[in-house]
């Protein structure tokens, strides 16, 4: 009786770990002297992640394979993309292309 309570125990708490996991969460990041911040990002699938333009000049964010694709953020301004799929998406600011990070999505 004693070990199918402990099995029991242990199927819970791996059952909890992989569900809190797995739970969509926002990600932020800044754009901040013509860097994004922080240049990787990890998240898991559904969650959102917002750009917050803090530079005095205006910024995008566009995706290396055409996912998501931003206007030009002004200062102050932000851009959301929900992320449902995992994957590493490489992405890049197109006014200034120096601009380079990655949102790793599992």
């Amino acid at each position: 009786m004693k070990a199918k309570t402990i099995v029991a125990a242990l199927c819970m708490s791996t059952l909890a770990f992989a569900c809190a996991k797995a739970t969509p969460q926002k990600g932020d990041v800044t754009i901040k002297n013509f860097s994004f911040g922080p240049s990787t990002l990890t998240v898991s699938p559904g969650s959102t992640v917002t750009w917050h333009n803090s530079d005095g000049e205006p910024h995008t964010v566009v995706s290396a394979d055409g996912l998501f694709r931003s206007a030009a953020i002004d200062t102050g301004e932000s851009f959301s993309f929900k992320f449902t799929k995992a994957g590493t998406f490489k992405y890049v600011c197109t006014i200034h292309p120096r601009m380079v990070a990655t949102v790793t999505v599992k």
